[in-house]
């Protein structure tokens, strides 16, 4: 069960359990949370985005590192340190690319539920994402906006091991689009 704890205009908090789940508008570069989620292409590649925003913050030794992974498939996820970034570490996910077919939800689903499996499995408590896929990939983000926090809320219900998750959205616009889907989650429980 969860409750909506406080609510501003650019700060949604909800607790679950004894974690928090915020939802904020800002810059995923610059978060202290022990770990941050890059939207990432196939290749780990600098590039534009979130992906290019991150591999810019954290330095030219993110890149070094991220060659060294040989890439990570749609839906999985891979990890490597934070470099010059507030965050420890980075945790890469590649979303898919919006075509409207049954697999974009699993695709979609299964970034989160990854990322969240590795940072329960390296003992980190706090995790920010960006809203995965909904940028150039082209995923509409009130459809995304439900399967992200749904994945999160469900594996919050059943962790004690994270403590905090932050959704750092790009604009009021996806905050509301975030909070709407939200409330619309907690009145179903």
């Amino acid at each position: 069960m969860f409750v909506i704890d406080e609510q501003a205009s650019e700060l949604m908090i909800v607790k679950v359990n004894e974690s928090t789940l915020e939802l904020v508008v800002g810059d995923i570069t610059k978060q202290n949370t022990e770990a941050v989620v890059n939207a990432a292409n196939k290749k780990l590649a600098p590039g534009g985005g979130v992906a290019g925003a991150i591999h810019r913050a954290a330095g030219p030794e993110l890149w070094e590192e991220c060659k060294k992974l040989g890439g990570c498939e749609t839906g999985q996820a891979k990890l490597t340190r934070g470099y010059r970034l507030p965050a420890s570490y980075v945790i890469h996910t590649v979303g898919p690319v919006y075509s409207g077919s049954s697999d974009d939800a699993r695709l979609l689903e299964s970034c989160y539920r990854e990322s969240l499996r590795l940072t329960e499995g390296r003992g980190i408590k706090s995790i920010s994402f960006p809203a995965i896929s909904t940028g150039v990939f082209g995923y509409p983000i009130e459809d995304a906006a439900k399967i992200a926090l749904k994945t999160v809320l469900d594996t919050l219900r059943k962790t004690r091991k994270i403590r905090l998750v932050r959704f750092v959205l790009h604009d009021s616009n996806a905050l509301r689009v975030h909070e709407k889907a939200l409330k619309s989650l907690a009145s179903s429980v």
